[in-house]
């Protein structure tokens, strides 16, 4: 009996052995990881994206900051004359601060808000080019998922494929952020990305 029940488990263990040994040997994910911010930084789109809104706000920053000059002139003016100016003219003189303060607060107001949706607009173009970039770069390359870099605590080097993904970006130049806004044709497939040693 304790012969029959030993063959039995003997045969039992010889099958599940069989049976792991027969299932599939599932082939390692290809993960990479990229750094948006640097993308961001160092591509020439991104670059493209900065030096334009710089364009288009640094006259408003120039007439602003000659008003806030004006206005310390005016305010130092008024402190340095103030006791040697009548009643009159020292009220006048500080109604004229008062109201040149008040419009440049409100200028300054209007700037940074201008300023700040027009950066929002920007960054959300940038991003749909980034996103599609690696996107292309990941199907072309093969990668099962794509992390990013903010968003991992640990990886080696040889998943990075920010520097793979910014040459693509640099061989298509500062052009793909305003044609990100309608659906371009097919992109030519971005060459393979070298080891890299590190």
């Amino acid at each position: 009996m304790n012969r029959s029940l030993s063959s039995r488990l003997v045969v039992g263990l010889m099958a599940i052995g069989a049976a792991v040994v027969a299932l599939p040997v599932r082939a390692e994910s290809k993960i990479g990881i990229v750094d948006f911010q640097r993308l961001g930084v160092e591509s020439p789109q991104g670059k493209a994206a900065l030096e334009s809104m710089r364009a288009e706000f640094a006259p408003r920053e120039r007439t602003l900051q000659a008003q806030g000059q004006a206005l310390k002139a005016k305010e130092d003016k008024l402190q340095k004359d103030g006791a040697t100016m009548t009643e009159e003219q020292r009220q006048r003189a500080e109604k004229e601060l008062r109201d040149g303060m008040r419009e440049f607060e409100r200028a300054r107001g209007e700037l940074q808000e201008d300023e700040t949706a027009r950066r929002n607009e920007e960054m959300s173009r940038l991003q749909r080019t980034l996103l599609e970039e690696v996107r292309t770069y990941a199907k072309a390359q093969n990668y099962d998922l794509v992390l990013a870099g903010e968003a991992v605590l640990y990886a080696t080097q040889a998943n990075d494929i920010t520097p793979a993904v910014l040459s693509a970006l640099q061989a298509r130049g500062a052009t793909a952020p305003a044609a990100a806004t309608k659906p371009a044709p097919a992109a030519p497939t971005p060459a393979p990305a070298k080891p890299q040693s590190h």
